[in-house]
């Protein structure tokens, strides 16, 4: 990979209050919310909670202490280095409720929607150059047409939206899951950001894979003073994967009218990776639409977002977005909107010497021997009965099927012409009619 996270793209830690990049009060009382919410009375404790460093948890909390809203308690920890314990002050109980009201977020100090622009700028997708090697092994599980990779390393590398039509079962999601695998290196994730006052948390365990530095990379990085900003999460690179759930209000920030915080859009929470719409054709909304609201981000490389005050913003649009199809994209678009997909790729299905290197791969792997007059029957008389029209889920599928018959009947794993006819008859379904 041409640049790895780990020393180049790290956000520097904050060495004033200044550099947090938030205003005094907002600062204040989120110490406070959080010494009020979780009991911390240490200054190492809450330093790890909203995530700055000793020293300007300190000056925070020396700031709360002459406005007479944390106390000292007089004790000092033992089991914490002697440190000295903190509480809220009457008054500090007051406003850290007040600001509760407000707003129920409290933990880990956001990053400035400026300082976030920056950061995804050193770490766009489009910044990735793939080799052809690096996409060959993450691919290196399917069997794929050469012209393939032609046409997938160019669109990857651009970082600009692919659309893959074709006919369903070959292995459309499986590819989509490939380019994410080859993507490969680390970007670094904000816990939350600020705009306006409003904090908005981007950082979600379920989409972002956090990984734990390495001691000597951490130790390197202490030596050259460049300590990566704890606001951030360090992450593989994130891939959100939607489907037929997939709706237009997902592409927007969600309320939380109870906490009265915000959670970015899926789309945000994927910046830096890679966003997958599989099976577009099969939402509630028609899929026209839905490219419609992609139509400017995947232009200007901007998303527009809305507060509950309806006032608008721009966040960055960071993010390969990959449309995954089974239908012909002329039934699915107009021109316009083809026209802003960047890169087509249909997906066919395999001819037949590919069909069988599947076929054997599959086998071996499942420990199923093979047998020549199983496979002469499965081509001269079951694939002629659907036009010899192949794809790459079938070989799976028909296999599976064998086995649970073996399985289930006791015998060793074998394949023959019955057991072909028996797995066959799962794979498509009879269309005599059914009377009601």
């Amino acid at each position: 990979m041409n640049m790895m996270a780990t020393n180049v793209l790290a956000p520097q830690t904050p060495r004033t209050l200044a550099d947090v990049g938030l205003n005094t009060v907002m600062m204040r009382d989120l110490l406070l919310k959080t010494m009020f919410r979780t009991n911390m009375d240490t200054v190492t404790g809450l330093s790890k909670m909203i995530c700055l460093p000793i020293t300007l948890t300190q000056e925070l909390i020396d700031l709360c202490r002459q406005q007479r809203l944390v106390e000292a308690t007089g004790t000092l920890h033992a089991n914490s280095g002697g440190e000295m314990g903190y509480q809220l002050a009457d008054a500090g109980k007051a406003r850290a409720l007040d600001a509760l009201s407000q707003s129920e977020y409290y933990g880990a100090m956001p990053v400035p929607l400026d300082m976030y622009r920056e950061q995804t700028k050193r770490q766009s997708i489009r910044n990735i150059q793939l080799t052809r090697q690096q996409l060959t092994q993450a691919m290196g599980h399917l069997v794929l047409p050469p012209t393939l990779l032609d046409q997938l390393g160019p669109a990857v590398s651009s970082g600009r939206s692919i659309l893959m039509y074709g006919p369903p079962g070959n292995g459309k999601s499986s590819i989509s899951n490939g380019i994410r695998d080859a993507l490969g290196d680390k970007i670094y994730i904000p816990r939350a950001i600020e705009y306006a006052g409003q904090v908005i948390t981007v950082f979600d365990p379920i989409v972002h894979t956090a990984v734990t530095e390495q001691t000597e990379d951490a130790s390197s990085l202490r030596k050259s003073g460049n300590r990566c900003d704890a606001r951030y999460v360090m992450c593989d690179r994130p891939t959100v994967i939607t489907g037929g759930e997939l709706s237009l209000d997902m592409l927007d920030l969600t309320y939380n009218p109870t906490a009265r915080t915000y959670t970015a859009p899926l789309q945000m929470k994927s910046s830096g990776g890679v966003f997958i719409v599989d099976d577009l054709g099969r939402q509630a909304e028609p899929p026209q639409k839905l490219v419609n609201r992609w139509i400017v981000p995947l232009e200007e490389n901007r998303d527009i977002l809305s507060l509950q005050s309806g006032e608008k913003f721009e966040v960055p649009f960071d993010t390969l977005v990959i449309f995954s199809t089974n239908f012909h994209p002329n039934e699915i678009f107009d021109k316009a909107a083809l026209r802003r997909i960047f890169f087509k790729i249909k997906i066919d299905g395999p001819g037949q010497s590919d069909f069988l290197k599947i076929f054997s791969l599959v086998a071996k792997k499942r420990k199923m021997p093979l047998n020549e007059a199983a496979l002469l029957h499965l081509l001269k008389v079951k694939y002629p009965e659907i036009q010899n029209v192949y794809a790459n889920y079938q070989p799976i599928f028909l296999i599976d099927q064998m086995i649970a018959i073996c399985e289930f009947e006791g015998i060793p794993y074998q394949m023959t012409p019955e057991l072909i006819d028996r797995a066959w008859a799962n794979m498509f379904v009879d269309n005599s009619i059914i009377e009601h």
